[in-house]
């Protein structure tokens, strides 16, 4: 189990745009909700211009609770957003956000995660989330998910694992060989993606090798031809045309924005 929050940018399109203009941070939760949530994020901004910022999304789901300046709090579950997530931030404001892990709000939710998949659902909070030290942010979090009683599961834990090894492995590339590998039917991995992650394995598959190409941009100069190549795209017009469709610039128009932004 990790013991630091991931501290990549890895789906932030311009990473370091955002960070220049707002204050982000990522917090563990209480080691009892480890198996279940990836990480508390906390986003604090005071903006004299509109801010707009694009992610491409993980296969995962959020609770978020947002207070901008003279609103009440709002609080929504995020299911799995299968497009580009675009937001736009302006004046002072604040957001406290809880990123499961894959398949780690099924035990929370209690049934179909792929219920939530490009959906996003009001929920209120028992008191006001986002107010308060970072501490007092996290110790609210904690409180709120612990009387949501997580039962274990055994299939949630198979289904975060999973994802995990595809995030982690960049040869994993056909959903038939994936399956065969842990002795899945490819129906019966299908099932379980659906079931716990909200989405199947060959979106997971396809999502994660994208946003490594990403990441390699923000990088750098980068070879695209090869970059095609090492993430098992057909080649690099595949990759130009699964780039331009999710993050709504081609590869090289996205590095030119990064050199122009001082990303």
């Amino acid at each position: 189990m990790r013991h630091e929050p991931r501290q990549d940018s890895r789906g932030i399109l311009d990473p370091g745009r955002l960070l220049r203009q707002v204050r982000f941070r990522r917090r563990l939760p209480a080691p009892a909700l480890r198996p279940y949530v990836e990480h508390y994020w906390l986003v604090d901004w005071e903006l004299t211009e509109p801010l707009d910022q694009r992610v491409v999304p993980h296969p995962t789901v959020n609770v978020v609770f947002q207070a901008r300046e003279g609103t009440p709090e709002t609080g929504e579950i995020a299911g799995v957003d299968t497009g580009l997530f675009t937001v736009t931030l302006h004046g002072v404001g604040r957001v406290t956000g809880v990123q499961f892990r894959p398949g780690g709000f099924r035990p929370f939710w209690g049934r179909s995660v792929a219920e939530l998949t490009d959906q996003r659902r009001p929920l209120t909070a028992a008191r006001p989330v986002c107010p308060g030290s970072d501490d007092e942010r996290c110790g609210r979090l904690d409180e709120l998910l612990t009387a949501g009683k997580p039962v274990p599961d055994p299939l949630a834990a198979r289904a975060t694992a999973l994802v995990e090894e595809i995030r982690a492995d960049r040869s994993i590339l056909r959903v038939d060989d994936f399956a065969g590998r842990h002795g899945l039917s490819t129906r019966r991995l299908q099932r379980l993606f659906l079931e716990y992650v909200g989405v199947g394995p060959k979106w997971v598959i396809r999502r994660y090798r994208l946003q490594e190409a990403i990441e390699q941009a923000t990088a750098g100069p980068v070879d695209w031809s090869r970059v095609a190549a090492d993430l098992g795209y057909a080649d690099q017009a595949h990759l130009v045309r699964e780039f331009t469709a999710v993050a709504g610039v081609s590869p090289a128009a996205y590095a030119r924005s990064l050199v122009a932004s001082g990303g």
